[in-house]
């Protein structure tokens, strides 16, 4: 999955495709909040000026930025609430996204800086939209009562010996439309385990997250040694209990391209993205462990509205509202997408939370 979106050159966030986009004719393949609607920055913003003013501290630190759309309109509507950072780092590993991100964001460009890496110890607010989704997972496949990592080969059409080794070649391969199926899934007994159990016999395929979580922890512990911040991800997932409800038996790793989803990583990798939900339970006891507090945990549509979506929508003109609504809608973003929010001790209550917050679920 790593090389399959980063491969330099080769993986689907390494090459310059549009990617981000409304509809499928701009070539783009997904829509994320901050493309469909200005007002999500603007809301989020709400958020993010009141932990600045919490924790004393002026920098916003943003992880996969995508097109620069949510770091230009959080910077403009900080401003606008006379709480302009004085330093707006973008942490993307994406060269092509990165250029692009430069380029919208000219305006600001005397406060935005880009880091390659986390530094050992920050101070501000951290926000990461549908960043943790695209984190390599680990895949578990229950057989025959037995648990089993699942992972990826290369098929015997294409190596004779089906070596469990993925290389860049192979992913070029691939990348080759007039190449053959490369890849294959491999099944190996394994002691890992989900973090909850999966009641009943039958058989499973799931997943767990250990880079995301680790993500999270590193986060955490660099806010702490910096001694005051907060960090709030959006994204797509449920609590653990939902997670690995019985019921749920093909996972949720799925692949978007030309706004449509598949389930098959294995085809065209490097062509379309591959992501997974959070289990925002993991990341959750992720952040305790490391010695932040949970601020909240609630849906898109209900943080939103905690921070004034609904008067910035009354004052502003009918497509605005329109395109607004999908950040709402259950049936759109509102009730898939998830808000967590992280705080280092003394950071208070947190609007995005005041009403709806389910961290009771987690």
């Amino acid at each position: 999955m790593h090389l399959a979106l980063y491969a330099p050159g080769l993986g689907y966030y390494a090459h310059g495709s549009p990617k981000f986009g409304a509809m499928p004719s701009s070539g783009s393949d997904f829509v994320t909040a901050p493309e469909l609607s200005p007002l999500f920055g603007r809301a989020l913003a709400a958020q993010v000026a009141d932990s600045l003013a919490a924790t004393g501290t002026d920098e916003v630190w943003e992880f996969g930025a995508g097109s620069g759309a949510l770091a230009a309109q959080l910077i403009a509507a900080l401003d606008a609430l006379g709480r302009p950072p004085a330093r707006y780092t973008i942490v993307d590993v994406s060269g092509s996204l990165r250029a692009r991100q430069q380029a919208r964001l000219v305006p600001f460009a005397a406060r935005v800086r880009w880091a390659d890496r986390l530094p050992g110890a920050l101070r501000g607010v951290v926000v990461g939209n549908e960043v943790l989704d695209a984190m390599p997972v680990k895949l578990l496949a229950r057989v025959g009562g037995a648990w089993h990592e699942r992972g990826v080969a290369i098929s015997e059409h294409f190596c004779p010996a089906a070596r469990m080794d993925i290389t860049l070649t192979a992913i070029e391969t691939e990348a080759n439309h007039n190449a053959r199926r490369t890849f294959a899934w491999v099944d190996r007994p394994t002691a890992l385990r989900p973090p909850a159990d999966v009641e009943g016999a039958h058989e499973v395929v799931t997943e767990i997250h250990p880079q995301a979580e680790a993500f999270v922890a590193t986060v955490a512990e660099a806010l702490r040694r910096g001694g005051a911040g907060a960090a709030f991800f959006i994204d797509y997932g449920f609590p653990e209990a939902e997670y690995y409800h019985p019921q749920r038996t093909t996972g949720t790793l799925v692949c978007h391209r030309a706004h449509r989803v598949d389930d098959d990583p294995l085809a065209d990798a490097g062509a379309k993205d591959i992501t997974a939900h959070i289990d925002f339970t993991g990341v959750a006891l992720a952040a305790q462990q490391a010695g932040l507090d949970v601020l909240g945990y609630t849906s898109q549509a209900r943080f939103l509205l905690n921070c004034g979506l609904a008067a910035m929508m009354e004052a502003s003109d009918l497509p605005t509202r329109a395109t607004a609504m999908k950040l709402l809608a259950e049936h759109e973003m509102g009730e898939l997408f998830k808000v967590i929010g992280l705080a280092t001790p003394g950071h208070g209550a947190a609007r995005g939370f005041a009403q709806g917050d389910r961290t009771h679920r987690l």
